[in-house]
């Protein structure tokens, strides 16, 4: 067998071997941040968001982000030089028409910075590492509990604006949009047991620990899709659509250890043991490590539950 040239062997030596001994590349910045922005109203309030940084290829950084509201959207690169990171990304249901941008400093494991939203807000945000939230043991779990009681709204509060809840013949009533209701209790890992009801382009949600929104919305074409019935918002489509028809009863039946997510709808397992990446747009808050309530939303139009039961873990 004949043997390659020696100018071949030495020119293939440059091209192959700053490639071994290589470090990869995957500068401090890299994972998942749970951010709260600070609103440009005066007011101080607190909004959460969330950011992951991942590597692709040798030396590019791409990513995902949630603003305030929305779903999980895509960045196609990040820069990250001099311990500050920037990325822009185009709107999504923010006002205005310019791009949202990001600016931040990495310093002693914390990002600190803003976000100039499309309309020109600047939004003053500090970021922390997301908690893996891994849990060294199944739960064990408690005795059931029935959040709703069927005759009012005991253990319950609205969020922010007009509250259009109500309990009519025993069911867990919004008559239009308005306020999110909320319990007044929180809650880290559990089984829930919830049934639903919506009118023809209905559109509410569960949302887990106030952060993780189970999508409940009309969703009447064949295929299951990221926006969803059984979809987690913007982060987990469901592995098929079981959605019945507009009008008729529903069931969630809803398992979250950690991160760890099983969502049963309607008898089919559409979810198994998938990891909720972050919060979804909507939350309460960013701060993942906490327990938080149940919350179903209210301000998209009427909604109708009822037999809403919840195993916490002990």
């Amino acid at each position: 067998m004949s043997q390659p040239p020696a100018f071949v062997v030495v020119a293939l030596s440059f091209l192959i071997s700053p490639l071994f001994g290589q470090e990869p590349y995957r500068p401090p910045v890299v994972g998942r941040w749970d951010l709260t922005l600070t609103a440009g109203d005066g007011g101080g309030r607190k909004l959460p968001s969330w950011l992951e940084v991942q590597v692709s290829g040798n030396h590019v950084l791409v990513g995902r982000f949630v603003a305030v509201v929305g779903s999980a959207r895509p960045i196609s690169r990040l820069d990250f030089s001099h311990d500050t990171l920037r990325f822009a990304i185009p709107s999504q249901w923010e006002s205005g028409d310019g791009d949202l941008r990001l600016e931040a400093v990495l310093a002693r494991d914390t990002l600190s910075g803003a976000v100039t939203m499309p309309d020109g807000t600047r939004l003053p945000l500090v970021g922390v590492r997301a908690p893996s939230l891994h849990r060294v043991a199944p739960p064990r779990w408690g005795a059931p509990v029935r959040l709703f009681n069927g005759r009012d709204l005991t253990g319950w509060h609205a969020q922010a604006g007009e509250s259009a809840w109500q309990v009519v013949g025993g069911v867990l009533t919004n008559t239009k949009a308005g306020a999110n209701l909320q319990t007044d209790a929180s809650y880290t890992d559990f089984k829930l047991h919830v049934e639903f009801r919506y009118p023809p382009a209905g559109n509410s949600g569960v949302y887990l620990r106030g952060r993780y929104e189970v999508q409940i919305e009309d969703s009447p074409g064949p295929e299951p899709v990221i926006g969803g019935l059984g979809a987690v918002y913007g982060f987990i489509v469901p592995n098929e659509n079981a959605a019945r028809r507009p009008g008729e009863w529903q069931t969630y039946d809803i398992e979250l250890v950690g991160r760890l997510l099983t969502v049963v709808l309607n008898g089919h397992t559409v979810i198994s043991v998938q990891s909720i990446p972050g919060p979804t747009g909507g939350a309460l808050d960013s701060d993942e490590g906490l327990p938080g309530p149940i919350f179903l939303q209210g301000d998209h139009g009427p909604i109708e539950y009822r037999n809403i039961v919840l195993t916490p873990a002990r």
